[in-house]
């Protein structure tokens, strides 16, 4: 291995344990000589280790976190061009199809081990003959953001309906009825606007990418709402956002600092 790749940083975002632990326990395995920074969980986090930190060689980075989109981070972090990213996904074929397009890495869960180290091999041929990551090559700072843009624009349609699971059978929920979303105890719920809740076989982390993000916003960890049940929005301490729903919700729904500007913007549109 050429020495310019023994020494490499590597941070690891991803909300799952098992699946942070393997990947932590593969990178110790094919690449011993590597450090491994940081392992973090959530885009709140992310940011903040990232702002503090010298920038990492080598992030391995799932797309949905616990608290939103990785995508989040680049919104309020600007990467050095030398870092690179494998993304780690289950994510949507059109999310993938962008990734070839923009000659980004990236990984279907679950994770194989020698796809894995054929990334690593492909980082440190880049790494080694000091090839620039694309875009950042012609000078552009918002390479992430067109990423974004690019994967955002190849969604046509989102759900416009969820099959319900009953006793007698099976039932439709338009999501245009939903109120607001929400997990408790690893089930999660959906809550209409006459109030009834309904039992979900979906996490929030693949509604939200479903859910037309025109209309339904991942308030915080616990929560998605639907912009036509937020009956009211007021500041909380440390610069987070306390939102009611109509119909109200029995627990706090607060939406994070690092989000509030977000949010704002979504509730403006």
């Amino acid at each position: 291995m050429n020495a310019d790749n023994d020494n490499i940083r590597v941070v690891i975002i991803e909300d799952e344990l098992h699946n942070s632990r393997m990947l932590e326990g593969i990178v110790r395995k094919l690449r011993p000589s590597w450090t491994i920074e940081a392992i973090l969980e959530s885009v709140e986090d992310s940011v903040y280790w990232l702002r503090n930190n010298p920038p990492p060689d080598l992030i391995l980075m799932d797309i949905q976190l616990s608290d939103g989109s990785c995508f989040s981070i680049f919104k309020h972090v600007e990467l050095d061009s030398s870092c690179r990213i494998i993304f780690t996904t289950a994510y949507d074929e059109y999310a993938i199809r962008a990734f070839k397009v923009n000659s980004i890495d990236y990984l279907l869960k679950p994770i194989n081990e020698q796809e894995l180290d054929q990334s690593f091999q492909k980082f440190e041929r880049l790494r080694a003959a000091q090839i620039p990551q694309p875009y950042l090559a012609a000078g552009d700072k918002n390479y992430y953001t067109n990423l974004v843009n690019s994967i955002l624009a190849g969604k046509k349609e989102y759900r416009t309906r969820l099959l319900i699971s009953t006793f007698k059978g099976y039932e439709k929920l338009e999501t245009k009825d939903i109120a607001y979303i929400y997990s408790d105890n690893k089930l999660t719920f959906a809550v209409d606007f006459n109030r009834k809740r309904y039992a979900l076989d979906y996490n929030l982390e693949k509604l939200e990418s479903e859910l037309d993000p025109a209309a339904f916003f991942r308030a915080s960890r616990k929560a998605i709402v639907n912009i036509d049940a937020v009956a009211k929005v007021t500041n909380d301490v440390g610069g987070k956002l306390k939102v009611e729903t109509s119909p109200a919700a029995d627990f706090e729904i607060v939406v994070s600092r690092l989000r509030a500007g977000e949010f704002k913007i979504w509730m403006g549109k």
